[in-house]
């Protein structure tokens, strides 16, 4: 029997451009700074919390999506071999 569970931590990014501005002089570098360095820093951060707990492993999981768009990152409950009815 499998158990599973889903839970999702959603970033809704956005600009706001003041009428005196123009958006298209900004070219989406709002974006590009999210994706070069922001969202790096914070996904190397859950792993590194993740690591640190060792009844879980953990690892990206795509399942098609592009990665600027979704981060997939799969649990796995770590049991010792004697819960699961093995040898040591």
């Amino acid at each position: 029997m499998i158990e599973e569970k889903e839970f999702v931590l959603r970033f809704a990014l956005s600009a706001e451009f003041g009428d005196a501005e123009d958006a298209d002089d900004d070219g989406y570098a709002w974006a590009r700074r999210w994706e070069e360095q922001v969202k790096p820093s914070v996904v190397r951060a859950v792993f590194a919390e993740l690591r640190g707990q060792p009844w879980f492993t953990a690892r990206v999981r795509n399942r098609g999506a592009s990665a600027e768009r979704e981060i997939e990152i799969a649990l796995e409950l770590v049991r010792p071999a004697a819960a699961r009815g093995g040898d040591a």
